[in-house]
C-alpha cells in the first residue's frame, strides 16, 4: 500500500511540533519558579545573619560548593547571586510571568527603575519578543527613546518592526536547561549548522525525548 498524504502528514508533524514548542516553554518556566523559590530561601536565610554582607557572601560560596558539583554550572556562585537578585527584584511568584523566560528575566533583574522594567516586560509579552530581542531593545535605549520623543508611535513601530526568531530555538540552546533536567551536556550538543551557528540539535533531541516521548 503506497499512502502519500503530504496534508495528513503536515498536519502531524504541527501538532508533534507545537508540542515540543509547549514542553520547552513549560520546562523553562518550571526552571524560573525553581530559582525564584531558590532565591527566596537564599533571601530569607540571609537576614537571620547578624552581619548580613558578610554572612550572605559566605552563604552563597558554601551553597555554591555544596550544589554546583551535583547540579551543575546553574548553580555556581554567580548564579546564586543572580538569583537571589531575581527574588529581590519579583518578590511576588504570581508576578513571575510565564510568557517570559529565564534569560530575560536576567536581563530584567539588571534594570534598577521599576518603570523601566514594567516597560520591558509589557512590551515583550505583547510583542512576543525573544530574550535576544529583548537585550537589544534595551541596550538601544528603547525606553529613553521613548521618554523624550514626540513621536513615540514612529519609536514603537521600528522596534516592532524586527524580524522575530523563534524563541524556543533559543531556549533549547540554553546548556542549563538540560542540568535542570539532570541530563548530561556531551560534545554533540554543539553541533554547527550550515550557517556556521551553534545549534545544539543533540540538546532538542533529548528535550524532546523527554516530553514526546522515545517510541
Amino acid at each position: 500500500m503506497n499512502l502519500q498524504n503530504t496534508a495528513l502528514i503536515g498536519q502531524i508533524k504541527a501538532i508533534i511540533e507545537a508540542s515540543q514548542e509547549r514542553a520547552i516553554r513549560a520546562v523553562d518556566h518550571e526552571r524560573t519558579l525553581m530559582y525564584w523559590h531558590i532565591g527566596k530561601y537564599i533571601f530569607e536565610e540571609e537576614q537571620q545573619g547578624e552581619e548580613r554582607a558578610t554572612y550572605g557572601k559566605y552563604l552563597i560560596k558554601y551553597l555554591a560548593q555544596q550544589l554546583e558539583p551535583e547540579f551543575g554550572s546553574g548553580f555556581g556562585i554567580r548564579q546564586l547571586e543572580i538569583i537571589r537578585q531575581f527574588y529581590k527584584t519579583f518578590p511576588i511568584a504570581n508576578a513571575v510571568r510565564s510568557q517570559l523566560n529565564w534569560t530575560q528575566y536576567r536581563l530584567l533583574t539588571r534594570i534598577e527603575d521599576h518603570d523601566k522594567r514594567a516597560f520591558y516586560i509589557a512590551e515583550s509579552i505583547k510583542n512576543a519578543w525573544t530574550a535576544r530581542q529583548m537585550e537589544r531593545q534595551i541596550n538601544s535605549l528603547l525606553y529613553e527613546r521613548l521618554l523624550m520623543s514626540n513621536d513615540k508611535e514612529s519609536v514603537l513601530a521600528v522596534a516592532k518592526g524586527e524580524q522575530q526568531p523563534s524563541e524556543v530555538k533559543e531556549l533549547i540552546k540554553d546548556p542549563m536547561v538540560l542540568e535542570f533536567l539532570g541530563l548530561k551536556r556531551e560534545s554533540s550538543y554543539y553541533e554547527k549548522d550550515r550557517y556556521g551557528e551553534p545549534f545544539r540539535a543533540s540538546h532538542h533531541y533529548a528535550l524532546t525525548r523527554v516530553f514526546v516521548g522515545n517510541g
